[in-house]
């Protein structure tokens, strides 16, 4: 069975103030987390943290270069954005699983059915393939 986006879980998800981890946020301005962290950040009122290979800081936040090296200051983590390739995101939602994460969204093109049946079975919220920026709009924010 494929999953399916509940509007009303994306709705709270964006509307509800938290902390979002968000995988594959590089100081690369040409990529799409670039921009919808700061939306996420900025628009949205949430607390972001940057994961990234190196652990590189990413507009002004530390950078962390997995989930399991967020500290327990940053802890717990609402929402686990995965701006990776789908045969990368399975790896990260087993990750946010372990961490305790509450949701794990799955951006535009990121298709796990496997990973998103796992995460909703841990139960965590599943959001997969669409964007933040996309959604604001549709809630009017």
């Amino acid at each position: 069975m494929s999953h399916t986006n509940d509007p009303a879980v994306i709705e709270r998800l964006m509307r509800t103030k938290g902390r979002w981890a968000i995988v594959g946020l590089t100081t690369n301005e040409w990529r799409a987390a670039y921009d919808v962290s700061l939306l996420i950040r900025d628009r949205l009122g949430m607390e972001i943290v940057p994961v990234n290979l190196p652990g590189d800081a990413v507009h002004g936040e530390v950078g962390y270069s997995s989930l399991a090296e967020i500290p327990a200051a940053k802890q717990p983590i609402d929402v686990v954005d995965c701006f990776v390739n789908s045969q990368k995101v399975g790896a990260v939602v087993d990750q946010a699983i372990a961490i305790g994460a509450k949701a794990v969204w799955l951006q535009l093109g990121v298709i796990d059915e496997a990973a998103a049946a796992r995460a909703a079975a841990a139960g965590l919220d599943v959001v997969m393939n669409t964007c933040p920026a996309q959604q604001a709009g549709r809630f009017n924010l």
